[in-house]
Parts: structure tokens; C-alpha cells; sequence
């Protein structure tokens, strides 16, 4: 057990600050929220035990976790002993931080510990839902399958998440480009056109003013527009780096035309296929739903979770709760009304999930689609503007010579 000192949100928005004992920072998190408190900040006191969690709490790419449970699934279903397996998955060529939590788990479990408390030594790499799935694995003695349910379930985690970046790559990348033909019109193109029209003698409309203003600003204070937009950048990243930003952040981008849809349809695939995981492989409701909100990806729905987490604890039904919380889908909530009354919620929960991951990629492709020729539209707007801007001068000089 380690100290760790917390400052968290209660009733009203008091901040509540204090230290308590517990195994790692998401126990204390659990805690917090048992006790109707939001957490804040949570720090391990002590130097020396804070380098050690600091050698723990090391992270891997969600792609090479993967990879490794795949390895490691396949590898126990074919017979070998937890400890072999475990040897050879910290052999060979793989990432270093999941080598070496590969070497020191077996090291633990041949010092005389379970897997899954070996595991929970390394949060950044195995979180509190993989940690619990192999520890109700090894309590009712199918940790084989158990670890082929956590494959498959990281696999489709995975699949959700590349679709989501993948239907943003297109219009980032369209973005970036028509900023750049914009600035290259600016620097370059406009000041021929300003040297012409100088030679003339002619006052320019006030469009065309506008623009060579621009472009004048452009080349010389260019400083203070890298310096604002960097500036305003790293502010900007830094609020969405606090717990206040980012409850913010996801508010706004779930309620967000077109994109909170689909943040709000791969949340919905991730929570389900979490609670199907979790609940058929024997973990417990209250554990379940805990361990979702932290894995939803939104706070929005983090807090409907937790909210139906009380009211679950408190002896009430599931859907009841979750048919109150306007983010939660009916659908949702009649399919898990049902296999509450038939037993089955891991199943329906799945076939939830099944059903938002499908729907998540029809979004991506429709998305992707129809942002296409509206970018198409605002960048061939913005450089017709300019060119506009630039040849009045010029209309209005051969309007003056026909007359």
C-alpha cells in the first residue's frame, strides 16, 4: 500500500483536498467516487515510491498490447504454462517497456503471486479492465478464454479508434493545404499585384485594400502571427490538459454538429463492448460499470455511468437509470431492459456493440463524403475571393478606358 494525495470535486463544486492509502492512483479514483467526490489530481507521496511507480506506469501503443495479448492468448490456449509464456513473449524483438513488464511478471508470479495481481504492478500497460478480466479468469479457472474475450475486445477497440482518425486525416490534410495556397497567394502573388496597381496611381476598392493590408501584415509582422497562434496554441493545450478542460472539451464535441454523432456512436461501441467483456467474464455489475465510465472516452458519458453506477448500487435496475441520461440512446436502454429480465445483458450488450461498431463506420464513410466537397467549396471560395479582390482594380480601369 502506498499514501497518495488527492484533490477532488464534491457537491457544489467544493474543492476537497486530502491523502489516503491504496494499491494504485485508479484505486483511488474508485474510492473518491464512492464517496460522491469527482477527482481532481492524484500524486503518490514519497520520493522513492514515486520512481517506482514512475518505472510502472510507463505506457505502450494500444496496437502493441494488442499484438502482445494475441501472442499471449494464443500461446496459453495451445497448452504452454503461464510462466513459459510469459518467458517467451519477454524474448525477441518487442517494444522495451512490455518486454520488461513481460520478464517482471513472471518473475512475480514465480516469487509466488497470481497473474493478475502481477499485472496490476504496471497500470500504463495493463488498465484496471485488464487487470480484472484476468483476475475473474483465473478465479473461475478459464483464464484461456478469458484472455482470447480481451484479444478480440482490444482488437475492436482498436478498429473503432482508426476509423474515428481516419475520417479526420482527410480533412486535416485539406486544411493544411488550403492554408498554405492561401499564404502563398499572400506573400507572393498579391505584392505583383500591389506594385501594379501602385504604378498606376489608382485608389484601390476596398476589398483590394483589405487583402494588401493583409498581405503587408503577412511579411512584415509575420512574427506576431506565428507568435499568437503558438501562443494561443500552447494555451489552448494546456486548458485541455486539466480536468476542467477537459470536461469542457468533450462537452462541446459531443454536442458538435456532424462529429459529436459519431464521437457519440464510437463512445457507445466502446462502453458495450467493455460492459460485454467485462459482465461475461464474470465481473460484477458495479465493477463493470466503473471500470466502463473510465474506458468511454467522453466525459459526458462517463458521468451517466457513474450516476447509473449509484442508482445500480443502490438495488435498482440498470436501464432505469440509463433511460434518464439524454446521451444514452433508447435502443440502448430497451435492449439492456431486456437482458436484465432474460439474464443475458453480456449478450445484449454485445450485440450492441456489433451494432454501433457497423454504424460507426457507415458515419465515417458518410462523413468523409460529405465533408469532402464542402472543403472542396470553402478553399475554392477563399482563393476566388482573393483573385476577386485583386482584378477589381482592373475592372474598374477598363470600365473608366470604355467610357
Amino acid at each position: 500500500m502506498a499514501k497518495f494525495n488527492y484533490q477532488a470535486r464534491g457537491q457544489g463544486g467544493k474543492t476537497v483536498n486530502g491523502q489516503m492509502d491504496a494499491t494504485d492512483e485508479a484505486e483511488v479514483r474508485v474510492k473518491l467516487r464512492a464517496k460522491n467526490l469527482n477527482p481532481v489530481k492524484v500524486a503518490i507521496v514519497g520520493g522513492s515510491q514515486a520512481t517506482k511507480l514512475a518505472n510502472t506506469n510507463k505506457k505502450v501503443k494500444s496496437r502493441e498490447l494488442q499484438i502482445f495479448t494475441r501472442q499471449f492468448s494464443t500461446l496459453v490456449n495451445a497448452g504452454i504454462p503461464i510462466v513459459d509464456a510469459l518467458k517467451i513473449l519477454g524474448e525477441g524483438r518487442r517494444n522495451p517497456v512490455l518486454q520488461e513488464a513481460a520478464i517482471k511478471v513472471r518473475q512475480s508470479i514465480e516469487g509466488g503471486r497470481r497473474l493478475g495481481e502481477s499485472m496490476a504492478q504496471f497500470p500504463g500497460i495493463f488498465d484496471r479492465l485488464y487487470v480484472n478480466m484476468v483476475r475473474a479468469g483465473e478465479e473461475a479457472g478459464i483464464l484461456d478464454g478469458i484472455l482470447d474475450r480481451l484479444a478480440i475486445y482490444l482488437e475492436k477497440s482498436q478498429k473503432i479508434k482508426n476509423q474515428v482518425r481516419g475520417a479526420m486525416v482527410y480533412p486535416s490534410a485539406i486544411v493544411f493545404v488550403a492554408g498554405a495556397v492561401v499564404t502563398v497567394i499572400l506573400v507572393f502573388v498579391i505584392p505583383k499585384f500591389q506594385e501594379l496597381y501602385s504604378s498606376a496611381g489608382k485608389t484601390l476598392p476596398a476589398l483590394t485594400q483589405m487583402v494588401v493590408n493583409l498581405s503587408q501584415f503577412m511579411i512584415h509582422k509575420w512574427y506576431i502571427l506565428i507568435g499568437g497562434l503558438g501562443g494561443g496554441g500552447y494555451l489552448l493545450y494546456a486548458y485541455l490538459q486539466s480536468a476542467e478542460g477537459k470536461e469542457e472539451f468533450d462537452k462541446i464535441l459531443i454536442a458538435f454538429p456532424v462529429v459529436g454523432d459519431l464521437i457519440q456512436k464510437s463512445c457507445m461501441a466502446r462502453m458495450s463492448r467493455t460492459l460485454a467483456t467485462l459482465l461475461g467474464s464474470g465481473v460484477g455489475v458495479i465493477d463493470a460499470l466503473e471500470i466502463a465510465s473510465r474506458t468511454a472516452g467522453n466525459h459526458v458519458i462517463e458521468e451517466a455511468l457513474l450516476r447509473s453506477k449509484e442508482s445500480v448500487t443502490a438495488g435498482k435496475p440498470l436501464a432505469a437509470p440509463l433511460a434518464r441520461e439524454p446521451i444514452i440512446p433508447e435502443m440502448v436502454t430497451q435492449m439492456i431492459s431486456i437482458g436484465e429480465k432474460s439474464g443475458t445483458m453480456d449478450v445484449m450488450f454485445g450485440k450492441i456493440a456489433d451494432f454501433y461498431e457497423d454504424d460507426v463506420e457507415t458515419a465515417v464513410k458518410a462523413m468523409t463524403s460529405m465533408i469532402e466537397p464542402l472543403l472542396m467549396v470553402v478553399l475554392g471560395g477563399a482563393i476566388a475571393f482573393l483573385v476577386l479582390a485583386m482584378y477589381l482594380p482592373i475592372f474598374d480601369m477598363a470600365s473608366l478606358s470604355g467610357h
